[in-house]
């Protein structure tokens, strides 16, 4: 039998079979061979042997990136003081879909294993994950579907790529299915790059399919709705993405990559207090907020705006989330979600504030 690939695979808890929420800070552990998501990766290529798995809470990686690692760094150790047919030859990690703080943990893993160790490690991630902008210039990521219902197509991109990898084998993204890492190499070209524009303006002209050699980027364009004509007789609402949530954050928000946004009474609260209430943002520094959040989230104000008449009346609600890494799509879920209860409502007009 020919000899395997060895891997060191990483997991975050819930795909470890640790738990879910309840045991996102737990530090991290080794287990002797497959886990999870692994044991499927070896029945679909079997060229590759678990030898360990890694498993550590999301958050705890998030938080405490720095310690997180070097723990990692020190149960792996012993794997490379093996003799060389021993060693493991690579590391993978997730995939982890759109899921925002488990992309950020399985970066930063590969980062700091690939450094300290100096073996390739590839991670896989659908393209809006917030983790992909942060370390796609250090890390190989392999492109996965948005969330597990794509597990089985995602687990092939990303080993059929790691084992290309070890093959030696030249890769390049759009071929090898990897998220582009920015880097440009050399060729000589049959044509003139005047000859290769021509050929691209006459394929569009008639309609035929043709290739960019520079991909813009696609920015989302939203038209804006018209100005509310009487504010005076105008339902309003309060929206924040800076994290202002009651004293506790009894929701748990998360202060990066936030995976939900809660819904919170403003029934009988004239202005929010540094008793009542706090930012669980972690993109910035909250002592201010802390002290005041109507500096994030003016309720005070329009509290002020409601008993003069300058607005007719404010939802009973507010709606706050943490902008702080979360990616574009799980932003637009939000929002969509928040604009169907505001609409069901009556309310005309929001002021939504960031940090």
């Amino acid at each position: 039998m020919a000899a395997r690939y060895r891997v060191i695979y990483c997991l975050n808890q819930f795909f470890g079979g640790l738990g879910g929420e309840d045991k996102a800070y737990q530090p991290p552990q080794l287990i002797d061979g497959a886990l999870g998501p692994s044991i499927l990766l070896e029945r679909l290529f079997p060229d590759i042997e678990v030898v360990a798995s890694v498993v550590s809470g999301d958050n705890y990686l998030v938080e405490k990136t720095e310690a997180a690692t070097g723990e990692i760094i020190a149960l792996l150790a012993p794997l490379f003081e093996a003799g060389d047919d021993k060693k493991p030859q690579l590391l993978l990690a997730g995939p982890a879909f759109n899921a925002g703080r488990y992309g950020m943990a399985c970066g930063a893993i590969c980062k700091a294993v690939q450094e300290h160790f100096a073996i390739p490690t590839v991670t896989s991630m659908y393209l809006e994950n917030p983790a992909v902008e942060e370390y796609r210039k250090d890390v190989l990521i392999a492109r996965a579907g948005e969330d597990v219902m794509a597990m089985e197509e995602s687990l092939k991109n990303m080993a059929g790529l790691a084992c290309k990898l070890l093959q030696g084998k030249e890769l390049l993204p759009d071929r090898d299915g990897y998220i582009p890492q920015g880097r440009r190499k050399n060729y000589f070209a049959d044509k003139t790059g005047a000859a290769r524009a021509v050929d691209m303006l006459l394929h569009k002209l008639a309609g035929e399919p043709f290739s960019t050699e520079y991909t813009m980027p696609v920015f989302d364009r939203v038209q804006p709705a018209p100005p509310v004509s009487d504010m005076s007789s105008a339902r309003l609402a309060l929206v924040t993405s800076g994290g202002i949530v009651p004293r506790g954050n009894p929701d748990r928000i998360e202060a990066a990559s936030a995976s939900r946004f809660g819904t919170y009474s403003l029934h009988g609260l004239s202005a929010f207090t540094g008793e009542t209430h706090q930012t669980a943002h972690g993109g910035y520094d909250p002592t201010f907020a802390n002290e005041d959040p109507n500096r994030i989230l003016p309720l005070d104000v329009v509290r002020e705006l409601e008993t003069e008449g300058a607005i007719g009346s404010l939802h009973d609600s507010y709606y706050a989330t943490v902008g702080n890494g979360t990616s574009v799509a799980n932003a637009e879920k939000y929002g969509s979600e928040i604009a169907k209860i505001l609409l069901a409502d009556g309310v005309q007009a929001v002021i939504l504030t960031s940090t």
